[in-house]
């Protein structure tokens, strides 16, 4: 039997993981916009690159497109990533591609 503790993410994400996915991903911006983030871990020194230029922690980064709007940069600077992007790069805002727009990966 696993008896390993069972963390807040951990039930965040089971919850996120019974909605719709396009559904979960305006959750998840909801739930980070809140900003009651744990601080993440170190990252390990091992993971650090330098790319044209600039160093970055880690490799590991959030993508273009999670968060359009720029409602939780704070929250996801926090996250404990190498990088992200925030917002788009349009004068005007665009309503984009039809749904359904995400797709679920199983496990």
């Amino acid at each position: 039997m696993d008896r390993r503790a069972v963390s807040y993410a951990d039930i965040a994400t089971a919850g996120l993981r019974c909605l719709p996915p396009e559904t979960a991903h305006n959750a998840a911006i909801a739930l980070l916009g809140l900003g009651r983030l744990p601080a993440p871990p170190p990252p390990d020194p091992a993971l650090a690159l330098k790319l044209w230029g600039l160093r970055f922690p880690t490799p590991v980064g959030l993508a273009a497109g999670f968060d359009k709007g720029v409602r939780c940069p704070d929250a996801a600077a926090k996250l404990g990533l190498g990088f992200g992007e925030a917002g788009t790069v349009t004068p005007q805002p665009q309503p984009g591609n039809p749904r359904p727009r995400l797709p679920r990966l199983r496990r």
